[in-house]
């Protein structure tokens, strides 16, 4: 199992309008079939403010390769996408392998 964790580092005081659209990406994605076994959407605590992580859990990171044309081809997901990146200030992505 594969664990990919998409951190966004948003815009000053943009957390509540990204956190909603960003939950609407999740829809569209899960709607499409991404082959995540589990999704969720985090908020910071602690750290950096303004912190919000996608976190992706899916069998094989063959499996995340195959199904993520399909979703950033989408035509909704694409007009999500563009609502988010105005909030998103930078970001990265952070791929694990699950071993425990």
């Amino acid at each position: 199992m594969i664990v990919v964790r998409n951190v966004f580092r948003l815009k000053f005081g943009k957390a509540r309008e990204a956190v909603a659209l960003l939950k609407e990406g999740v829809a569209i994605q899960r709607r499409l079939g991404l082959a995540a076994t589990h999704l969720r959407l985090l908020t910071d605590v602690t750290g950096p403010f303004y912190t919000v992580v996608l976190e992706i859990t899916v069998p094989s990171l063959s499996d995340f390769e195959t199904t993520l044309p399909k979703v950033m081809g989408d035509k909704d997901f694409q007009a999500n996408y563009q609502k988010v990146a105005p909030l998103v200030d930078s970001g990265y992505r952070e791929i694990y392998n699950i071993v425990a």
